[in-house]
């Protein structure tokens, strides 16, 4: 299917930016929550004492293997509230339902080649050895950098992922998944989480997280949720994390001064055009992470049974790189604002950016007509998912950390 891209300029750019206020998809997508399985949704912000706004919601009609409760965050209590909602239509629409069955091509690589372009399974980073004449599911996408038509394998869109063809690559996962008021901002906030999840990969693979953030009180918003922080004793690193792309991103690591938990010893990644946006996402994600863990009640983290077992000086040891004293620092006024006045134009920057670091930026169409919100997976052959998965390491992984000395 081709996807073309539409301009239509963002109406709000307070603390991120979307085509409309927060209020106005609020309204939208709420009443469409029963038709998906949504029985609750709750604020959670109030089990930690930060006072970030995190939501949580419930389906319990999840498919097997998926989770069935997700959490949202935000700057406000809105911006919370649609965030998990829209994660919960995210993976609603991920899910391999009837009418994908029309879209499944069943072929060997070799063999698919043979009729069109389609994308080489190496390329996806595997954590084993694909034999030549393997058969797999495909299903369509397309390339905005090449502007074609193409097959990706299908474990590389659907999640939870379900065989037809009996053969699997990997385990599958959420990354590049997303939603949006309109298709070109749901595929830009999909191309930016890929982004982020491939520095935090290479920032862990070195152990190098870059420049640390200071921020001043001239930086608004991102100052006071800051502050939240500093005042419930709980410290906050910022870095901004090395890319070969150039596209900011910044992550935040927590640890909790009072309670001395390793279970809190928890990060939050932001990726955006905008360096400011980037560290707001990366404030309220780690926000939402220590609500998480608190609350206990995603299937898809048993974290803190693993963290306490190792002990909070230990694990302070572990990621100590996230914590290091007296490291080269950058303001947040002078970090770059990229972005442009449409979510078309931030996708074309960042093509124009990433066309020198990948050679495909592949879209799939995931919107269910039922739901009718636009819902993309984007999948970028070459970047890393270390971070998320620790059987899937690639080159740029093993070149930059090559290149730097590892610190134990």
């Amino acid at each position: 299917m081709k996807i073309t891209l539409k301009y239509t300029p963002k109406g709000y750019t307070k603390d991120t930016h979307r085509v409309v206020p927060p209020e106005e998809t609020l309204k939208k997508v709420e009443k469409l929550l029963p038709g998906i399985g949504v029985t609750r949704v709750a604020e959670i912000s109030g089990l930690d004492r930060i006072g970030i706004p995190v939501y949580s919601a419930i389906r319990p009609a999840s498919a097997k293997g998926a989770i069935s409760v997700y959490a949202g965050k935000g700057a406000s209590e809105v911006e919370a509230k649609v965030s998990v909602m829209m994660e919960a239509i995210e993976r609603y629409s991920s899910e391999y339902q009837r009418s994908d069955s029309k879209r499944i091509k069943i072929s060997s690589y070799e063999d698919l080649t043979k009729d069109g372009p389609a994308i080489d399974p190496d390329k996806l980073i595997l954590p084993g050895k694909l034999l030549s004449g393997v058969k797999l599911d495909w299903v369509d996408g397309y390339d905005l950098i090449s502007d074609v038509e193409l097959f990706l394998p299908g474990n590389a869109v659907f999640h939870p992922y379900e065989t037809i063809s009996g053969s699997r690559l990997f385990r599958s996962n959420t990354n590049g998944l997303a939603s949006g008021n309109t298709m070109e901002e749901a595929i830009f906030h999909g191309l930016m989480e890929v982004v982020e999840r491939d520095a935090l990969s290479i920032a862990e693979a070195t152990r190098d997280p870059g420049k640390e953030i200071i921020l001043t009180e001239k930086d608004g918003i991102a100052f006071e949720l800051y502050k939240k922080f500093c005042d419930a004793n709980i410290l906050v690193k910022l870095w901004y994390l090395p890319t070969d792309s150039g596209i900011p991103t910044v992550m935040a690591a927590t640890d909790d001064r009072e309670l001395m938990d390793p279970a809190l010893l928890v990060m939050g990644v932001g990726t955006h055009l905008d360096a400011r946006i980037a560290l707001l996402r990366a404030l309220t994600e780690v926000a939402q992470s220590r609500a998480t863990q608190i609350h206990g009640a995603r299937e898809d983290t048993n974290r803190d049974q693993i963290s306490r077992s190792i002990g909070y000086d230990r694990m302070k040891r572990l990621n100590k790189h996230w914590y290091v004293e007296n490291a080269e620092h950058v303001f947040l006024e002078d970090l770059p604002d990229l972005s442009t006045d449409s979510h078309k134009g931030d996708i074309e920057k960042s093509i124009e950016m990433l066309k020198n670091v990948v050679d495909n930026i592949i879209v799939t169409d995931l919107t269910r007509k039922k739901v009718g919100i636009p819902v993309v997976r984007v999948t970028i052959p070459g970047l890393e998912m270390f971070a998320i998965d620790r059987e899937r390491i690639g080159p740029r992984c093993r070149r930059a950390s090559s290149t730097k000395k590892v610190t134990t």
